[in-house]
């Protein structure tokens, strides 16, 4: 990369645009010039970049003359309302809402599997669901070596898929509990939770996003349909459900998955340990797999618990760990900002 950008980061105050701009400062994107764009309660703040002191704008339709590229993650409200005038005033759009993520005009990027798919934009790239990023991170590989027909998944999802005030809730309820010095069985509180349906601190939520008529939540059908759009693959199928644990961040994923050819678990091993942006992680004699708390704040997503599926034809299962903030969110759209 040479020539130099005018990037702008819409968001920029939120859990997932800190670390955008973390991601472009470490990676050493060219950023000639940088705008940040947020509410109007955030306006007149300043942000860190590169040392100095970035001012905090207002997001206005008029705030993309003379941006090249615009990474959005501000929610699918702003992206539908925003994204359009950013395009208009010839900036790319890389958008980590679900708002754009299903049109078949708008190119769904994750660069390790489907980086091609970049050129093909039309003003627009989506950024796919966390989970998705991270599960296809391991599973795409073996698609390619062995030709996924289905999965069955499930999701272990930290509190930062949800935002900023959910890590907070999180931290009050453990440090609410720690307070009163109450016995393990005694954890609930009685303080009524404000972010989650349920109390999120010693405790699983079997519910992320909004349930369906299938009785299938928003997210859980993400995996099949975004996948098939990743992977180009209009025959994947994928049961899935979602749960949200008492976990700062990084998502984990169990997969077993059904493949067309034969696989063994060393065969996998030896397509995994090829992947780029993933690490193997698979000693169990050793205690050594992937956990949330040791990929958090690592670029690379891991996998680990690599084994032949006893209930499936040509079956693996297998788990996923990645930082939901990173590779299934601020990074993948930066490295996609970098194909472009």
């Amino acid at each position: 990369m040479s020539t130099s950008k005018h990037v702008a980061v819409v968001g920029a105050t939120g859990a997932v645009g800190v670390e955008m701009l973390r991601c472009l400062e470490q990676r050493g994107f060219p950023v000639g010039q940088l705008t940040l764009l947020a509410s109007a309660r955030s306006a007149g703040k300043t942000m860190k970049f590169r040392g100095a002191d970035v001012v905090i704008q207002e997001l206005k339709a008029d705030s993309f003359k003379g941006i090249d590229i615009a990474l959005f993650s501000a929610g699918g409200g702003i992206s539908k309302e925003f994204a359009p005038h950013a395009v208009a005033a010839g900036a790319v759009v890389v958008d980590n809402s679900s708002a754009f993520r299903m049109d078949d005009t708008v190119p769904l990027v994750v660069p390790e599997v489907n980086r091609e798919d970049v050129k093909k934009h039309q003003g627009i790239i989506a950024n796919p669901n966390c989970t998705t990023a991270i599960s296809l991170m391991a599973l795409y590989p073996l698609h390619q070596a062995f030709g996924v027909k289905r999965i069955f998944a499930s999701s272990y999802q930290a509190v930062s898929g949800t935002g900023a005030q959910a890590i907070e809730e999180l931290a009050n309820q453990a440090r609410r509990w720690a307070d009163t010095k109450r016995e393990w069985d005694a954890a609930k509180l009685e303080h009524p939770p404000q972010v989650y349906p349920h109390q999120i601190a010693f405790n699983v939520i079997p519910h992320v996003d909004s349930f369906l008529d299938s009785g299938y939540t928003k997210e859980e059908m993400k995996m099949e349909n975004e996948g098939r759009k990743i992977m180009h693959h209009p025959g994947f199928r994928a049961s899935v459900t979602c749960v949200r644990v008492p976990v700062f961040r990084a998502h984990s994923v169990a997969i077993s998955a059904e493949f067309e050819k034969p696989v063994t678990a060393e065969a996998a091993r030896e397509v995994l340990s090829r992947a780029p942006g993933l690490d193997v992680i698979d000693d169990p004699s050793h205690k050594k797999y992937p956990v949330p708390l040791d990929i958090a704040g690592r670029d690379n997503c891991a996998v680990g618990r690599i084994r032949q599926d006893c209930a499936l034809d040509n079956g693996l299962a297998f788990w996923v760990v990645g930082d939901q903030l990173l590779k299934g969110a601020a990074l993948n759209a930066v490295q996609i900002a970098e194909c472009l």
